[in-house]
């Protein structure tokens, strides 16, 4: 009768999709900088810290998250991220109807960063405890939603802001993000201590390798190997999103794409990286995620070698769309990753302690490109540096290996203390 009483667990990650795509609209915030700056007479610098602000304050967010998740469980978390995320926006339009350039760091930078790397951290970790029997291909789906946010949102946010203007976009954007991520919240819960899918046991070597021990957020971080993760994200962030960052321009100086088409160019690459989050999360239930990681990295090695040699739109956007696939293959596979490593149960605070390494290589990495683009006038620097960097990461994949885990006694001995 218990077992009936449980929530539908597809349910769950339909609201985890759901939510996700509220959340990863954050990556629309293109559509918003042009205006901004032809409207309030800011600079592109100015406005791009904007985003530069949201991306830290998300690894910041999943911190906070993450740790509260622990006591508060899923449910809580997510609404309060919902409210903070939705008010961010709401607060955009004030601050851009104002004029008010700090208003606008304080509130899509910190507010709405805070309030989506809380949301964020959620439905990963809830979706990875409800399926242990799929946990690459269901956390990858759940992170999907992330990546396609700025498809569904992008478009329609462009077509707003030429219609009803830049602070109405953003007050109707909050509105809905508010509802959007509170409603869906409203679905989470975390499965009974132990539970597990019925008449399911490990079949592949993946699931069999996955330890048993639930570390606890504290013992976690006194491992080598969540650093070894948090290092691993934080390479596989930083290659990627300095494209990210950079892609229009890339284009324009190196094939001589059009504003336009570059632009066109930089919405389509948005489904590699949401695709990349599915392909290489389920990839990694039957490859390995250590082993993934390592064809993450060497794909990406070999590309950046090459890119400044691309002198045509098609070759360029292939080597783009690759990036991207592997930029979000990194997100789609690190959730798992730390379930199998560390158990699931506390994975919502380790997990969102890894994910700091997304706000850090956010900020590093844009810095670093722009500023060797303004002091050589040209992009190659930057990408063979990148490239170097991800030949020297393939030793991580190799060396990291699972922790030992713990005795059965400690088990129960934690279980009971919870």
């Amino acid at each position: 009768m218990a077992e009936r009483r449980l929530p539908n667990r597809w349910g769950i990650a339909v609201a985890a999709v759901i939510m996700q795509i509220c959340l990863g609209a954050v990556y629309a915030w293109s559509v918003f900088v042009k205006p901004l700056v032809s409207l309030e007479h800011w600079t592109l610098t100015q406005v791009s810290l904007s985003f530069t602000i949201n991306v830290f304050f998300i690894g910041v967010g999943t911190v906070i998250g993450g740790m509260w998740m622990t006591t508060a469980g899923p449910r809580k978390v997510a609404t309060a991220g919902g409210i903070i995320y939705g008010l961010g926006y709401i607060l955009s339009s004030y601050a851009a109807a104002h004029q008010s350039l700090y208003l606008l760091y304080l509130s899509y930078g910190v507010l709405a960063g805070t309030g989506g790397g809380m949301g964020y951290i959620c439905p990963v970790a809830t979706v990875a405890k409800w399926f242990p029997d799929l946990r690459g291909v269901m956390t990858g789906l759940a992170v999907t939603g992330y990546g396609a946010g700025a498809l569904l949102m992008g478009p329609i946010a462009a077509r707003q802001i030429v219609s009803i203007g830049v602070p109405t976009t953003f007050l109707i954007f909050g509105i809905v993000y508010f509802i959007g991520v509170v409603v869906t919240a409203q679905f989470y819960a975390n499965p009974p201590q132990g539970w597990k899918p019925e008449g399911w046991v490990p079949k592949t070597a993946v699931a069999k390798a996955a330890g048993t021990y639930e570390y606890t957020v504290k013992e976690a971080m006194g491992t080598w190997q969540v650093w070894a993760l948090w290092l691993m994200l934080f390479l596989n962030v930083s290659a990627g999103i300095m494209i990210i960052s950079q892609a229009s321009p890339i284009a324009q100086q190196q094939v001589h794409m059009t504003a336009i088409d570059a632009g066109k160019m930089v919405g389509l690459l948005g489904i590699f990286n949401a695709a990349g989050r599915f392909l290489w999360a389920s990839v990694s239930d039957y490859f390995g995620r250590a082993r993934v990681y390592f064809v993450l990295y060497l794909i990406q090695a070999a590309i950046f070698f090459f890119l400044p040699r691309i002198d045509t739109q098609t070759a360029l956007f292939a080597a783009f769309a690759l990036i991207y696939l592997c930029y979000g293959g990194g997100f789609g596979t690190m959730p798992s990753f730390t379930a199998d490593y560390f158990g699931a149960r506390f994975m919502g605070g380790i997990y969102g302690w890894i994910l700091l390494a997304w706000g850090v290589g956010g900020v590093v990495s844009p810095i670093m490109i722009a500023r060797i683009r303004q002091a050589t006038g040209n992009y190659s620097t930057a990408i063979h540096i990148i490239a170097v960097v991800m030949v020297v990461s393939l030793i991580l994949p190799l060396l990291v290996r699972p922790p030992k885990g713990k005795a059965a006694g400690q088990v129960q001995s934690v279980a009971r203390a919870s």
